[in-house]
């Protein structure tokens, strides 16, 4: 029996580029369950408006939409060290959010940045600079 060729990347998380400015990234393994697998290798889940909160020493992704759910926690998997260095980010001002959801063979797996929120006059030169780059502007 042949497997299906699935791509690599499931989702991008496209607003967390708009209203964030990332830094570093980190990529997180995810603590599943059969049916959330599936909903996720069938590409029906959604990053948009889900963030990442730090609880007891442990990542956990907050307002995942999976399929027919609407709100999901899940756990992620990091060392100890990479969550001490995003809970000294966290401290600091800036937030964790999900980027990307990555799902191609066995592992499913979240990429994760620390960024700083953007003000309204951030956003319009990001729209502006991304217009320029199109050709839109001469």
């Amino acid at each position: 029996m042949k497997k299906k060729k699935t791509s690599d990347m499931v989702t991008v998380n496209r607003k967390a580029r708009y209203d964030y400015a990332l830094g570093d990234e980190l990529t997180a393994g995810m603590v599943l369950a059969g049916p959330e697998v599936r909903a996720i290798r069938d590409h029906h889940v959604q990053l948009k408006g889900s963030f990442v909160t730090i609880r007891n020493g442990e990542l956990w992704l907050n307002n995942l939409t999976l399929g027919a759910e609407t709100a999901r926690n899940i756990k992620l998997l990091a060392t100890k060290k990479q969550i001490a260095l995003l809970e000294r980010e966290k401290i600091a001002g800036s937030t964790i959010v999900p980027v990307r959801l990555l799902g191609g063979n066995r592992h499913i797996k979240l990429v994760i940045a620390v960024g700083k929120g953007k003000k309204k006059y951030d956003k319009r030169e990001t729209i502006k600079r991304r217009d320029i780059e199109r050709g839109r502007y001469a």
